[in-house]
């Protein structure tokens, strides 16, 4: 906050060239406010600010930045200045970078690396999209079984300075296998001459490279960890990942689901920053399906032609309907698709989920069936407004307000327990697409209602 205070003196200085006081104001900053100072300048300016770092901090501060405007530094430096900066960012960092880089860019950064990170890169790369070996990084401490204390913390002192974190340290065997890991608190409150064994539990967690990015997400919500080893198949310890790369995948499947939920395929940059035709790509396909859909609306409706045209007073009510219905399902929907991805049901539960949506939507439905009955009574003794039969039209309208609310807590909370089922991602079940279902279906019940409850006398 108090950074963002002086960004107009910042600016300023930029304007009248006064580097020197500008390295100096910039030399005490952190790294993440340098990286909102960067993202707030203009692409000219930001190569003059980030030059004027230190290097350290500068190494800091470019990870912090989104992958766009890296990208938009890296193409401004030289290339001595770019080899120095890829070679000292973290792996992990440094990965995702490259995942954002044409292949034939990446190759030749790649090869422009010190041997041993070149090695690193190409071995993080080779991984699979999307799963934990492109989260990892191999900067961790690891210490043997038979070191006293004295010894570990001696090795952390002279080696800790490369490790990505040091609130875990990993135990290993002659042969790298990992057999337990240990928080560093147990470390400083153990007596010197203690041995690690001593303080071990082999009680020890861990993930595959291949794993899927979603299944360390749940992990570190788990297990409340700050970070998690990384083995091979033969359980020899690979590299580690940290609570701030999974908070990052953690963010990116929580933004594709509400852009599901939306009915909008997922943006791969910034709203401002998506060209225009790209964005209406992204929009039309949905609302293309969604149209499609709702045109069965229509047809409901024709199909029910002769009962509007005898009983006008009934059209009144279909927005009421078919709205309340669309709103209930999708309710349902975004409760069940926000407590799977929580853990908090699981496809088993269905049952008990059938049964306590089937209530809540009785209930609810009731309610709004006495708001409408009421309203429609109020408008009656005020305004004559639906003549003698205006009981038999609030009754109408009132229970298949109960179906149709039923019917959309059942289908919301239903619709995603089968995606998941089929192995689908359940935010697919947007909220527009329960709509459309619901708005069909409410028709079909409303009129069903009427065609029973207004026989021989409106229709």
């Amino acid at each position: 906050m108090v950074a963002k205070l002086i960004y107009p003196e910042i600016h300023e200085l930029i304007k009248v060239k006064d580097f020197t006081t500008l390295k100096g104001l910039l030399a005490e900053w952190v790294p993440t406010e340098l990286a909102e100072l960067i993202a707030d300048l203009h692409k000219e300016d930001r190569v003059i600010v980030f030059r004027l770092l230190p290097r350290n901090l500068a190494i800091d501060t470019f990870e912090y930045l989104d992958v766009d405007e890296q990208k938009d530094l890296l193409k401004a430096m030289g290339q001595e200045q770019a080899t120095i900066l890829l070679n000292e960012m973290s792996p992990d960092d440094r990965t995702a970078l490259f995942e954002e880089l044409p292949a034939e860019v990446t190759k030749q950064i790649i090869m422009t690396l010190d041997p041993i990170e070149r090695s690193i890169a190409s071995t993080l790369l080779g991984y699979p999209e999307d799963s934990v070996g492109r989260l990892m990084t191999p900067h961790y401490i690891a210490v043997k079984p038979n070191w006293t204390i004295k010894e570990v913390l001696d090795y952390i002192r002279t080696n800790g300075t490369d490790s990505e974190t040091l609130n875990m340290i990993y135990v290993v065997n002659e042969s790298n296998i990992l057999i337990d890991d240990i928080n560093i608190k147990k470390f400083l409150l153990a007596p010197l001459e203690h041995k690690v064994s001593d303080i071990m539990d082999e009680n020890c967690i861990k993930l595959l490279p291949t794993d899927d990015q979603e299944t360390a997400v749940d992990y570190f919500k788990k297990y409340d960890r700050v970070a998690l080893p990384v083995t091979d198949s033969t359980g020899i310890l690979i590299g580690i990942i940290t609570v701030d790369d999974v908070m990052d995948v953690a963010e990116e499947e929580t933004t594709e689901d509400i852009y599901k939920m939306a009915a909008v395929n997922t943006l791969e940059y910034p709203y401002m920053n998506t060209p225009f035709w790209q964005m209406i790509k992204k929009r039309v396909g949905w609302l293309v399906i969604l149209f499609i859909g709702e045109m069965l609306t229509a047809t409901a409706m024709a199909f029910f032609e002769d009962q509007i045209a005898k009983a006008v007073v009934l059209a009144l009510f279909i927005p009421l309907i078919i709205s309340s219905g669309g709103n209930s399902g999708s309710q349902a929907a975004t409760l069940l698709i926000r407590a799977l991805s929580l853990g908090e049901v699981t496809i088993s539960d269905w049952w008990k989920i059938l049964g306590r949506e089937i209530r809540s939507g009785l209930l609810i439905g009731t309610i709004l069936a006495i708001v409408g009955f009421t309203r429609i009574f109020l408008t009656q003794v005020t305004f004559n407004a639906y003549g003698t039969h205006w009981l038999s039209v609030a009754l109408t309208v009132s229970f298949a307000l109960i179906g149709v609310v039923m019917w959309g807590t059942t289908i919301g909370s239903m619709l995603p327990i089968i995606l998941k089922k089929l192995k689908f991602d359940p935010a697919t079940s947007s909220a527009p697409f329960i709509a459309t279902i619901c708005d069909v279906a409410g028709l079909i019940i409303y009129f069903s209602v009427a065609i029973f409850l207004l026989k021989d006398t409106l229709l």
